[in-house]
């Protein structure tokens, strides 16, 4: 039934498509076309100190504004990672900014955090009837300027602290101009100082602890991959999420599309996020998690990702080209 429902949105543009296909999940859940199980399937795992019904989740960037909420557990995601969000709402970059390389099974994105702003996003998350874990992946506004990006941050912890199950922090998306140099040694260090104290705050403000990941991106070298992990380890973070979409257009020269700018996804990503994940998880100490994302379109790929060390898989350009038979798939490994 997909491959047909795949035919009729890659009709369409990309991104009409995927407003589409959001639509039609959040009509089909308010038609109770997609309820969610009592019981997920999968097997239940402890990560972060939070038990997840499976270890398969929604990467952040597909349901942005958590419009969907109620239909991803009818899919049977065992968590779902809503955002990126920010502090105020932003239309993000110009269109067209999301491109189809299907002989690549890959796409290529400068959204560029277009979003409705964290206020709409928590408003949703309070009346959300999904049974899984919601994790909220969190940004900067565009125009913030780099020194300021702790209090865009705290901004974003503060309006969802009381309603997500953990925080996923993004300094790591190609397509907000100048965020990648948060990952840098320079600004890691007193950004995730600045947001465990504010973490630790809030904690004391709800009588809750949530868990707070950051998330990285691919194309960092080796000695900045370990310079990352001595930053991490010497805070009280909780996970990290590994990766975010690469530069790289080394797997995809000569495609449709391969030369546009912004950040590349799906199967190309695949090796890189893995050996990424291979690396980090020998320089981090045991009680940071890894959630592995990036090119897992099959159990395979899943299992391979756990066998480097992630605890969590998440998946996004895979159910595009793959769709929900995918995460039957995923949550039997």
């Amino acid at each position: 039934m997909y491959a047909a429902a795949r035919a009729l949105l890659f009709a369409l543009p990309p991104e009409t498509a995927h407003n589409v296909t959001l639509a039609g999940l959040r009509v089909a859940s308010q038609l109770r076309l997609l309820r969610a199980p009592a019981e997920l399937p999968g097997t239940p795992v402890q990560v972060m100190g939070l038990t997840f019904p499976n270890r398969v989740g929604l990467a952040a960037g597909l349901d942005k504004d958590g419009i969907c909420l109620n239909a991803w557990g009818g899919l049977g995601f065992g968590f779902v990672e809503v955002g990126t969000v920010t502090p105020r709402p932003q239309p993000g970059n110009p269109k067209p900014r999301l491109f189809r390389l299907p002989q690549a099974q890959a796409i290529i994105n400068r959204m560029g955090f277009n979003n409705a702003g964290v206020d709409a996003l928590a408003e949703r998350l309070g009346h959300h009837r999904f049974p899984g874990r919601i994790g909220v992946n969190i940004g900067k506004n565009a125009d913030t300027p780099l020194e300021q990006a702790l209090s865009d941050y705290q901004t974003g912890m503060r309006a969802v602290y009381a309603l997500a199950d953990y925080i996923a922090v993004n300094i790591s998306s190609p397509n907000t101009p100048g965020l990648r140099t948060l990952q840098g040694a320079d600004h890691l260090s007193p950004l995730l100082a600045g947001l465990c104290a504010e973490r630790q705050a809030l904690q004391e403000q709800h009588g809750r602890y949530v868990p707070l990941a950051v998330k990285l991106a691919p194309d960092l070298s080796e000695a900045e991959i370990e310079a990352c992990a001595k930053a991490i380890t010497a805070t009280d973070l909780d996970a990290v999420i590994a990766t975010n979409t690469t530069l790289d257009r080394t797997a995809v020269i000569g495609l449709r599309y391969a030369e546009e700018a912004g950040g590349l996804s799906g199967a190309p990503l695949r090796e890189k996020s893995t050996e990424f994940i291979r690396h980090l998880r020998s320089a981090l100490p045991d009680r940071v998690s890894l959630i592995g994302v990036g090119g897992i379109s099959s159990a395979e790929d899943a299992k391979e990702r756990i066998e480097a060390g992630a605890d969590l898989v998440q998946v996004y350009t895979g159910l595009v080209y793959r769709g929900p038979g995918l995460i039957r798939d995923l949550v039997g490994v």
